[in-house]
């Protein structure tokens, strides 16, 4: 059977059997899949009358015989259809009369099906005593007659006698595809009875018997002569040129996308030329799409249609569709380390240092960098290259922003597959995902690592904990409870996964619980997102799991800073709390102050950025909107979207705390806006019938095909304008992102001198915690060099006292490092002059107070030219620290911790019985759990108090 183009392509929707999708007798009902328009390439609907007489004509109605009969059919199956009006049977008699033999039916291993309560006129047939060879010659309904063979009656249109019956009047509900058996009561000579049968049982293996053939019947044609002619036909070049052809939707997208792949890796590999080939001196402020060839946005064009190809057919090809938006992330998310001749983001190259540490020394140092109070992702990786003897991670930080997005892809589908969404929906989601993504977190970093376990927390939480229950409770009569219930009232926009094992929730729930402990361990932000999406998705009913879990959860984040991250926040208080509560001062960190001050070209990066995020929110309105016109409420989607805005009251998170927010509200947003495009449900859902009907029934409504058709076409368009977009948005800090082999050697030339220790300075025009180094930096002796020096420059490259004084006033064995990618840093946000970089280094090179030790195109190193006598080189700095310090509590808060934990975790599972299940151990396990909870967050809070007031 053809699949509706917007079906899910998992269980097309079939006529229910016990009747109640058919309509009462007399009435019309249609058999559909959810589509206004009709669809290529699908049979007609064939359409049976309910019950099949074979004997003689039935009496008029009234007699005796009829009302006898019709008393024992109707005692003999419940759903039998009623008997039709005499007239409509006087039209389906036949007037031939044969005597038949005495047959006894054997009984059926697989109890039949009764007919669906369907009208349809009444059609007899003679007695037949006919051979078993000419059983294909019965007389057929009009269905089959007409060509149309139902299963289980295979009747060729020439077999069929035109005297057979007259044509009866067309029935008005489609009857569903049913297939034929005759029913006999043993021991009587009774004329058998046709009884239709739902496709879905067993073929009967029973033959018809026909009428002998009279010598005036036709010779009959052999079915098998017609089929072996087309194939005679199609060994010709034309047939199969013309078969070629026709069979061009199951493989040109397949080849369009291979094709696209090649000719964009071929475009930004080769040796730059006409139309081919990237120049790294052609990328300036708006970043590498100006060095991109023309035959580079080809490919990608290529590759989009080949996707909408896909997605407008009438199949869910879930291979081929998650093999396109692999490359499509390939050609976006791989551009950059297809470019670069080194790893690109300069900051991969510390967490790369901070491997390099724990693999050699087997501890962490949150004295030597904060980030090391959350070692989880740098320890894994440490343990991975220490067991595969990697020594050198240049490939691994060449890759991963590929390899995270591909890594991404996995659990967003699986979220994608738990909503009431159409396959076009699903698939143009995850399409979006990819597109406007171009935050740049997918680099070698414990954040592009933990959103994978985001979007994994997430999927476990819809996939195994998921909950959807209709509303039973009455909506108020007026005000917001009104709103609130018929919002509450409406078709859940989530599948409700049933039938699930207890055995595989409890694995579940250990898989949920390690996510957010390796996230705790890993990153700042993450865990605060998830048990943010899990107070509301419980707020809001849409999962199984109790309280417990989240105040579980909860208190493990709580415990981690205050016992495992002290070192930290120990004398850090208020750099810590003080952003709490200033939204308007975090929102403008985030956005005003990475605008103003921009050079021109670059303001339409970020300008493009913003654009990106303004569209996709305007078009998650727009989808939402139209979801809620068709009666479907997607709670799950608007969490997503709005938990993450939440952290706009934390703090500025280093001026970044926008970024990600938007990286964590995309999962929701894209979803939401894939539905202004294609809302409708799917084919397959009880709601089918109203698929394309809002709640407000317009008086003029457009074509569906055409609409359809429509939908698609837009949808191509803003990806295409997305795609261009995060070309820009996300390479547009390409000229000073990108890492050179010549920045590279300067940063080993200083590793090489760093005995017993060293320093460098790197250029800034304004001082400040949150100025990071533009420089490939700390990716061997952590320990060993200190990046923290900052030389203060100027617009006017002459002015470089600041900037010696500062190099002389630092201890011995210190480096003063000038390279391209701070100068266009300077250039792009500072305003600083095109020549700047050449004119600032002559100015050095021309100074009395410093000697050039390193020199190449991309980079240069200055230290003292003259030095004391009796001046050595410091040791470095010990990374051991002092010791964590304690209170005089903390013993008690540890055991307050670990009783809780273990009470609330019994509680869970006890939970995952059901609600009724152990209420009495659960009350205890609750009533244990919280004064322990209540002492365990008391002694944090005592521990934060004192420990910041002895530091």
């Amino acid at each position: 059977m053809a699949f509706d183009p917007d079906a899910t392509g998992v269980i097309p929707r079939l006529p229910r059997l016990d009747g109640s999708d058919s309509p009462a007798s007399g009435s019309s009902a249609e058999v559909t899949d959810g589509d206004d328009e009709e669809e290529p390439g699908t049979l007609p609907a064939l359409r049976l009358p309910a019950t099949l007489h074979i004997g003689s004509p039935p009496k008029p109605e009234g007699t005796k015989d009829t009302a006898t009969k019709a008393s024992k059919d109707s005692k003999g199956s419940k759903d039998a259809a009623p008997e039709p009006a005499a007239d409509g049977a006087a039209a389906g008699t036949v007037p031939t009369k044969v005597a038949a033999p005495k047959v006894t039916a054997p009984k059926p291993a697989i109890p039949e099906a009764t007919a669906p309560k369907a009208p349809g006129p009444k059609v007899t047939a003679s007695e037949v005593a006919a051979p078993k060879e000419t059983a294909s010659k019965a007389p057929v309904p009009e269905a089959a007659a007409s060509g149309v063979a139902s299963p289980g009656v295979a009747v060729p249109k020439a077999d069929v006698p035109k005297t057979a019956a007259p044509q009866a009047a067309a029935p008005t509900a489609a009857a569903p595809v049913a297939r034929l058996s005759v029913e006999a009561p043993p021991e009587s000579p009774a004329p058998a009875k046709a009884r239709v049968q739902p496709a879905t049982d067993p073929p009967a293996k029973t033959a018809i018997n026909a009428p002998a053939k009279t010598p005036a019947e036709p010779p009959a044609k052999t079915p098998a002569k017609t089929p072996a002619k087309a194939p005679a036909k199609a060994t010709g070049l034309g047939g199969r040129v013309g078969q070629l052809v026709r069979s061009a939707p199951t493989w040109l997208p397949a080849l369009l996308t291979v094709e696209g792949l090649v000719m964009y890796i071929l475009a930004l590999r080769v040796a730059p030329g006409p139309l081919r080939g990237v120049n790294p001196a052609d990328i300036n402020g708006l970043g590498l799409i100006a060095a991109l060839p023309a035959s580079a946005f080809a490919a990608i064009l290529i590759m989009l249609v080949s996707f909408f190809v896909t997605v407008a057919q009438s199949t869910d090809r879930k291979f081929l569709l998650l093999f396109q938006i692999a490359v499509i992330t390939f050609a976006l998310h791989g551009a950059g380390s297809l470019v670069a001749s080194e790893p690109r983001f300069p900051t991969a190259y510390i967490h790369a240092g901070f491997v390099d540490f724990i693999g050699r020394t087997g501890e962490t140092a949150i004295n030597i960098d904060a980030r090391m109070g959350w070692p989880g992702y740098f320890a894994l990786f440490a343990f991975v290259t220490k067991a595969a003897g990697i020594t050198d991670m240049t490939t691994i930080l060449q890759w991963t922003p590929l390899l995270t997005n591909l890594l991404y892809l996995l659990p967003f589908v699986l979220i994608l597959r738990q909503v009431v969404a159409t396959t076009r929906a699903r698939w143009f989601a995850a399409l979006l995902f990819v597109l406007v993504q171009w935050i740049g977190q997918d680099y070698f970093s414990p954040q592009g690592f933990t959103f994978a376990l985001y979007l994994a927390f997430v999927a476990i939480l819809l996939r195994w904990f998921g909950r959807v229950e209709p509303r039973t409770k009455p909506i108020a009569p007026k005000g917001l409870r009104k709103l609130l219930g018929r919002l509450d009232a409406m078709t859940p926009g989530e599948i409700a996964n049933t039938g699930t094992f207890r055995a595989d929730r409890l694995l579940m729930l250990m898989m949920l619980l390690a996510l957010f402990f390796a996230a705790t361990a890993s990153h700042q932000i993450t865990p605060f997102m998830m048990l943010g999406v899990l107070t509301a998705f419980l707020i809001f009913k849409r999962t199984k799991l109790t309280w417990a879990l989240p105040f579980f959860l909860g208190l493990a984040v709580l415990a981690w800073i205050s016992y495992e991250t002290v070192g930290f926040w120990a004398g850090q208080i208020n750099a810590i709390f003080g952003g709490l509560g200033r939204i308007l001062t975090n929102l403008q960190t985030n956005t005003g102050d990475r605008i103003a001050g921009s050079d021109p070209a670059h303001a339409l990066v970020l300008q493009a950025r913003l654009g990106i995020l303004a569209v996709i929110l305007l078009l998650a309105a727009v989808g939402l909107l139209r979801r809620l016109r068709r009666g479907v409420f997607d709670r799950a989607a608007l969490i997503l979207l709005c938990v993450p805005v939440l952290a706009l009251g934390l703090q500025s998170y280093g001026g970044e705390i926008g970024l990600r927010i938007y990286m964590f509200a995309l999962p929701g947003a894209c979803l939401l806006a894939a539905y202004a495009f294609f809302p409708n449900l799917p084919a397959d859902s009880a709601d089918v019938r109203e698929e394309t009907v809002p709640i407000r029934k317009r008086n003029v409504r457009f074509n569906p095909e055409l609409t359809r058709k429509l939908s698609v076409v837009l949808a191509a368009c803003f990806a295409v304008l997305f795609a261009g977009a995060f070309l820009v948005a996300r390479y547009g800090n390409e000229k000073f992102e990108r890492v050179t082999t010549g920045e590279v050697a300067a940063m080993h030339y200083i590793y090489a001198h760093d005995k017993p220790s060293a320093k460098v300075l790197y250029l800034t025009a304004k001082e400040g915690p949150e100025v990071t180094p533009t420089l490939p930096w700390g990716e061997k002796d952590i320990e060993l060099v200190n990046f923290n020096g900052q030389a203060l420059v100027y617009k006017d490259p002459t002015q470089i006292a600041k900037a010696v004084a500062t190099l002389k006033a630092s201890p011995r064995n210190t480096y003063l490092a000038v390279s391209t990618g701070q100068i266009s840093y300077l250039q792009l946000n500072e305003g600083f002059p095109e020549d700047w970089g050449a004119r600032f280094r002559a100015a050095l090179d021309a100074s009395p107070d410093v000697k050039k030790v390193f020199s190449n195109s991309d980079a240069a190193l200055y230290t003292w030219k003259k030095f004391v006598k009796g001046t050595e080189i410091p040791d470095p700095q010990p990374y051991k620290g002092r010791g964590d310090p304690t209170s005089p509590w903390t013993p008690v808060g540890l055991a307050a911790l670990a009783l809780t934990w273990a009470s609330m975790f019994g509680y869970e599972v006890i939970r995952l019985n059901g609600p009724n299940r152990a209420v009495r151990a659960r009350r205890v396990l609750l009533w244990v759990s919280i004064p322990a909870f209540a002492v365990a967050v008391a002694v944090i809070i005592e521990r934060f108090i004192y420990i910041a007031s002895k530091n």
